[in-house]
């Protein structure tokens, strides 16, 4: 017993830690901490304060709107819905990008949301944007990711999939087809929410995994959350197309300034190299340099060199850094932009606020600190880098804000969308610090644990030059 009341308060003394380190990189949030949950949501969805736009700005945010409407269209909402997006996403410019690309009723996805509604209806808002991160693989760790539900305690192969089919393979793998089997993976688990839940999912088959959850999320919207907010979900096979638009376009920065631009890419790359070896180490690592490579289902990392992306491995080159070459493999899906390419076009080129989880509120000031060393070193587009300097709260924390044990599935079986309801009444008047739980994310994570042994010894402070655009 007394050892079960040492690990309550060092849990506790854990997540205080981790609010203060929270607050001293980002003060803005220490009145929060005392507030209902609900202040802290209705801020993260408030309109970014005005101020100059630059032209790249611009064409950015007009191309976002542009890819907007197509997904919407795409994933069959009416064309008034998909024009009722676009007007509340230019007033809003804030992108929920924290769950990775889950069935709803996941819990991690199912609690961000929930969190998005209580910000966006305290707006009064019809219309929610998210972006889930699809290049993530099937199984994250046993039994765990986008390809495992949990379903009355007990594991559910998603796609019934065998376990070589499963490890090693992303949410983007073709060699489909692809169902909702929903298999148990213990024998007599099947129940009363397992049956709910095969009837609530389509009966399709789907050439990738991520296909078939993003058409299950649209049939399960509105039965978990109701029909008053109109939801977009868009992945990174969606990006892939943005991308792909402003790569078409002559004119547009990614093409003149990423591609065309003899040192630009090259030195994102070198300040991302060197944040590797500076005490703000391990959270902005170059997994891949720009873009992916699909292959036999896989996701491989390349690297740009002499103006090639090579296989990482084999150093054998893929395709060349130029714009025909990149348009040709982001149509058949060979290439997908990475997480920088990604909010390079969904937010940092834009002006869009981006929520997201644990890691988040780190590597995405980061980033945006490497674009604008990279175009300083080249006296490139100062408007825009003022743009970035003077940005009303770029990055937040938003996912994984609410902390709950209750099973989505189970709520929705006893009470139908009057569960989430309740929900979204009953967070958004508890404390900041009660919703937020255990904080475990953050708390068990060794880059947090390193990042907040560094802000006692002062190695990083928030008045470093990388945090200058946090």
């Amino acid at each position: 017993m007394n050892r079960e009341v040492d690990e309550l308060a060092a849990d506790a003394d854990g997540k205080q830690a981790i609010l203060g380190s929270l607050a001293a990189l980002h003060p803005w949030t220490r009145p929060f901490q005392s507030r209902p949950v609900r202040d802290y949501a209705f801020r993260l969805f408030e309109t970014p304060a005005p101020g100059p736009v630059p032209e790249i700005r611009l064409r950015a945010f007009t191309k976002l709107l542009a890819f907007m409407r197509k997904a919407a269209r795409r994933n069959g909402l009416s064309i008034d819905a998909a024009a009722e997006i676009c007007r509340d996403f230019e007033k809003r410019r804030v992108l929920q990008t924290g769950p990775h690309l889950f069935l709803l009723m996941e819990p991690e996805a199912y609690y961000t949301h929930l969190f998005s509604l209580l910000g966006l209806s305290a707006h009064g808002c019809s219309t929610y944007v998210s972006y889930a991160v699809s290049t993530v693989s099937l199984v994250e760790k046993p039994r765990k990711g986008p390809g495992w539900l949990t379903v009355d305690g007990k594991p559910i192969n998603v796609f019934g999939l065998s376990r070589s089919r499963m490890i090693g393979y992303s949410l983007l793998a073709g060699l489909g087809p692809y169902r909702f089997e929903m298999v148990p993976a213990e024998p007599h688990s099947d129940g009363e929410a397992l049956t709910l839940l095969r009837r609530l999912l389509p009966k399709s088959q789907f050439e990738r995994p991520a296909h078939a959850i993003k058409a299950a999320n649209l049939s399960l919207w509105p039965k978990l959350f109701g029909s008053r907010i109109a939801f977009l979900q868009v992945d990174d096979e969606d990006v892939a197309d943005l991308v792909a638009d402003h790569l078409s376009d002559e004119d547009s920065w990614l093409r003149t300034r990423l591609i065309e631009e003899p040192n630009l890419a090259s030195d994102i790359l070198t300040e991302i190299d060197r944040l590797a070896t500076s005490p703000w180490s391990g959270w902005l690592a170059r997994g891949t340099d720009f873009f992916w490579l699909y292959e036999n289902g896989k996701r491989l990392p390349l690297r740009l060199r002499a103006g090639e992306l090579v296989h990482v491995e084999t150093g054998m080159k893929v395709v060349r850094f130029a714009t025909p070459d990149i348009l040709e493999r982001l149509a058949n899906r060979n290439l997908i932009p990475n997480l920088l390419l990604v909010f390079l076009v969904l937010s940092i080129l834009p002006g869009v606020r981006a929520l997201g989880g644990s890691h988040q509120p780190i590597y995405y000031p980061l980033m945006r600190y490497v674009v604008c060393r990279a175009l300083d070193a080249s006296n490139l587009d100062p408007d825009l880098r003022h743009a970035l300097a003077t940005d009303d709260l770029p990055g937040a924390w938003g996912h994984r804000v609410i902390e709950c044990d209750d099973d989505p599935l189970e709520l929705l079986r006893a009470h139908g969308t009057l569960g989430t309801r309740d929900l979204i009444d009953r967070f958004g008047n508890m404390p900041f610090t009660e919703a937020c739980g255990s904080m475990s994310s953050f708390v068990s994570d060794t880059s947090w644990q390193k990042l907040q042994r560094r802000l006692r010894e002062e190695a990083v402070t928030a008045t470093d030059a990388e945090w200058a655009f946090s």
